[in-house]
């Protein structure tokens, strides 16, 4: 099973045996190289810990442990979850200050505590087959158990041609489950718990709408940022930053110059499609703080080439390439000689900065005056990257975005992407059609939902939907530990400080998105750090090329082989999830410059790594 996710951990590996459990670990050495070896145990042997991840405030607890009396042999910071446990028991988790998934024996009780970092930045599955407790951070070390069988769960693919991700616990296969976020679990004996220690809150406190207030706010923000940021870069190997030419990034990088004195050495992608590409931006940063930086350019056939490869690490379908070039990227980091970068990921999610958030706020306004003629001219502020919706009329603009035709829900801010998404299930066969009729994923995440939910306002709900939902099984997922793990670099998040999220959460939505201006109080904490070209220009979400990398990247026009390989007819009627009859007028042969031809992106669910001659089934 270990050895599956060597490259998650290529430094070295060791196991441990304790009376019923087996423990065993692939390690990417970062803080204490020599003595942090794990499994980790306590000198008598009674407690052992597999760890993935960091606990940033270390030291911190460490001191206050020791003046209790304990006795440490390392400086790592996985031995303080060994005494923090010893001392507090499950509760230990409250006190951490990290990303983290890991499972401690405890031989005494014989009693196996697993848990998952607030956020679910770092992964953990399970399975349960004959009586025996599996967990791994990815699901093809659970596949290394002859018990383990590979089928998928059409309920979590209906979720993720709805929502993008699976609901947790469920998994794009049967019988695996994911611990969700905030989760700890616990066996003891033949019983299972699964226990919620931390929730997100987004009651706002009620605050005069005065100067002094935005002032005060910002002050706090920016300290906790720089703090966060400052935890962050403990580490006894280098550690580099992700620079993409947004704020976000820009923010991260600046604090790193400002504030600390690590060198900062950044690493960005670039497109060769200019629809895609920020250098000019990322030049800017690059120049105003004199980084040392380095740059890995992107292709439509780049993307195209790796894209199984990727699918073998991110081991669920994607229903976009965008974290193909991340995998190139830490790639550059690890050529480079870097384990460890940090990222500006997060601060759209706590912050206010999605254009889906600008949208929900101006179909609400519309919405309570459907009748206007000045209130769709809003809706031109959205998605300026996107010429094709800027030109539609405003009657498809109100279709589009479901203005009037349903009182707002729970899920009034996400719908129109949901459904949008959910027409992916056209491309059903009739018996997974047929399976899934009288399935409502809706009906499981509204179940899912925080009892306060409906007590918020709409923005929090919007926040609250991506923070918990689309962060982790995606952003968090797919489009960074699994592509980033795939070359041993791992990602930290200073906007993910669990203080900067509780902070963000309680502030009053007209903090975030001031009006339609996005991230409003971080460019009120941080603008006068960054270049003011960064600070004005208007949002544009990462994004990548998508079907035009499978329908002709090369200088021939032709998809690469594994596309006409996994959609020949007999192909899709073989794997029976998809209709092996193409939609009336799609063409897998559009060439890339038919810009005008609806475009189509594929999704894949790689089981078997692929060779040489990729294969993805």
């Amino acid at each position: 099973m270990i050895s599956t996710i060597q490259h998650r951990g290529p430094d070295a590996t060791g196991d441990v045996q304790s009376g019923p459990v087996a423990l065993a670990h692939a390690r990417l050495s970062i803080i204490d190289i020599a003595g942090g070896s794990q499994p980790m145990q306590t000198e008598d042997g009674a407690l052992s810990v597999v760890f993935n991840g960091e606990i940033f405030n270390y030291l911190e607890l460490r001191e206050g442990l020791e003046q209790k009396g304990h006795r440490f042999v390392t400086r790592s910071d996985t031995e303080v979850i060994l005494h923090a446990y010893r001392e507090k028991g499950e509760d230990c988790v409250n006190d951490f200050n990290g990303q983290w998934a890991f499972a401690l024996w405890d031989a005494p009780r014989r009693r196996l505590f697993v848990s998952r970092d607030r956020l679910g930045v770092r992964p953990l599955f399970y399975a349960i087959v004959d009586g025996q407790f599996l967990f791994a951070s990815e699901i093809k070390a659970l596949f290394a158990h002859p018990g383990v069988t590979r089928e998928i769960d059409l309920k979590a693919l209906d979720q993720i041609f709805t929502f993008w991700a699976p609901l947790a616990p469920r998994t794009i296969f049967k019988n695996i489950s994911e611990l969700p976020p905030a989760h700890s679990l616990v066996i003891d004996g033949e019983n299972l718990r699964l226990r919620r220690y931390w929730s997100l809150d987004y009651t706002a406190a009620p605050e005069p709408v005065v100067d002094e207030v935005e002032t005060r706010s910002a002050e706090q923000l920016l300290q906790l940022l720089v703090d966060a940021t400052r935890l962050r870069l403990r580490s006894d190997v280098p550690v580099g930053a992700y620079l993409s030419g947004g704020i976000d990034s820009t923010v991260v990088t600046t604090l790193i110059k400002r504030f600390t004195d690590t060198p900062l050495r950044t690493f960005s992608i670039a497109f060769d499609d200019s629809e895609f590409d920020e250098s000019i931006y990322q030049d800017e940063v690059i120049n105003a703080l004199e980084a040392d930086h380095s740059r890995v350019r992107c292709s439509a056939a780049d993307i195209a080439h790796i894209f199984p490869e990727v699918i073998w690490h991110t081991e669920r379908p994607i229903l976009r390439t965008a974290p193909a070039p991340m995998y190139l990227l830490a790639e550059l980091v690890r050529r480079n000689g870097y384990k460890v970068v940090v990222t500006g990921e997060g601060a759209d999610e706590m912050l206010g900065g999605y254009d889906i958030f600008k949208e929900a706020k101006i179909r609400r306004f519309w919405a309570a005056r459907p009748e206007s003629t000045k209130r769709p001219l809003l809706l031109k502020r959205l998605y300026p990257y996107l010429s094709g919706l800027q030109s539609q009329s405003d009657a498809y603009l109100k279709g589009f975005f479901s203005i009037g035709s349903e009182p707002p829900g729970p899920f009034f801010s996400h719908m129109p992407r949901w459904q949008l998404t959910a027409g992916l299930k056209l491309l059903f066969s009739a018996d997974v059609q047929s399976q899934l009729a009288d399935y409502d994923a809706y009906a499981d995440l509204r179940a899912s939902l925080p009892a306060a939910f409906a007590s918020w306002d709409g923005f929090s709900q919007a926040q609250y939907l991506e923070t918990a939902l689309l962060m982790p099984g995606y952003i968090l997922s797919s489009q960074s530990d699994r592509v980033s793990m795939a070359h041993a670099v791992e990602g930290r998040f200073p906007f993910l400080d669990h203080r900067v999220v509780e902070f963000a959460a309680a502030l009053p939505a007209r903090l975030k998105m001031k009006v339609l201006d996005e991230k409003y109080l971080l460019k009120r904490a941080a603008g006068h750090l960054i270049p003011a070209s960064i600070r004005r220009r208007p949002k544009q979400p990462y994004r990548a090329p998508d079907a035009q990398c499978f329908v002709g990247p090369d200088s021939h026009g032709r998809p690469p082989e594994y596309v006409d390989a996994l959609l020949a007819p007999e192909q899709v009627e073989r794997d029976g999830i998809f209709n092996r009859r193409p939609w009336p007028g799609l063409s897998r042969r559009r060439g890339p410059a038919d810009r005008s031809a609806p475009e189509t992106t594929w999704a894949w669910s790689a089981c078997s790594r692929p060779s040489s001659s990729p294969t993805v089934s």
